[in-house]
């Protein structure tokens, strides 16, 4: 397993209204923040916000080239990214315990926090596709060049993980600075990941390590 210290290249925030940040996702010019009873969202060039949607947002957020998916109180809600009107509704696997979300391949991925498993999910009808286990508590979700990675919070201690999605076995890891959680996870499809900073109304890039 290869290993290092996370690399911080920028810190947003503390965003002002803003008590928490949950998911994050990317839709190539925004980057979207879960923050409770809004998806608010900024510039991840200026870091200047934009405009919110209304909408319940407490745990990940994905966006699937089209419309925004976020879980808020067991379900899953397709959104329109635009205006915040709700398209469709599904369960969220985790009946209240999810916390990170992706789409990859045509599916969602969902992050089950103390189940400690990540959740392939059908997204027009939720149903559970498989299901990968990990060693640790999971937070945030993404995949980026078919690699799949997620956050880990625990005791204290946070860190990003890419981990086979077979087997679930960890093949490297991110360790992020003490006192610093990782709550959302989001790749920019580049060199950032942009990592949701909890209660800490932060959102922190790290660097994606390089391929050979």
């Amino acid at each position: 397993m290869k290993h290092a210290a996370a690399e911080i290249i920028r810190e947003y925030g503390p965003f002002p209204g803003v008590d928490c940040v949950h998911g994050v996702s990317f839709d190539g010019r925004r980057v979207w923040m879960a923050t409770g009873t809004r998806l608010d969202a900024f510039d991840p060039e200026s870091g200047a916000m934009l405009s919110p949607l209304g909408v319940a947002a407490d745990a990940g957020t994905a966006f699937d080239g089209k419309h925004l998916f976020q879980i808020a109180e067991a379900v899953i809600r397709k959104l329109d990214p635009n205006t915040g009107e709700v398209l469709a509704t599904i369960p969220a696997p985790g009946g209240g315990d999810d916390s990170g979300l992706a789409w990859a391949e045509g599916s969602l991925w969902v992050g089950q926090h103390r189940g400690r498993r990540i959740h392939q999910v059908d997204p027009e009808t939720g149903t559970v596709l498989r299901t990968i286990e990990s060693e640790r508590f999971v937070t945030g979700v993404t995949w980026v060049d078919g690699e799949l990675w997620h956050g880990t919070w625990e005791n204290d201690e946070s860190d990003v993980r890419r981990i086979d999605p077979v087997s679930g076995e960890v093949q490297e890891r991110l360790d992020m600075p003490a006192g610093t959680g990782v709550s959302g996870l989001e790749s920019d499809g580049g060199e950032r990941f942009f990592c949701g900073g909890g209660p800490s109304a932060r959102v922190r890039a790290i660097r994606r390590p390089k391929r050979a």
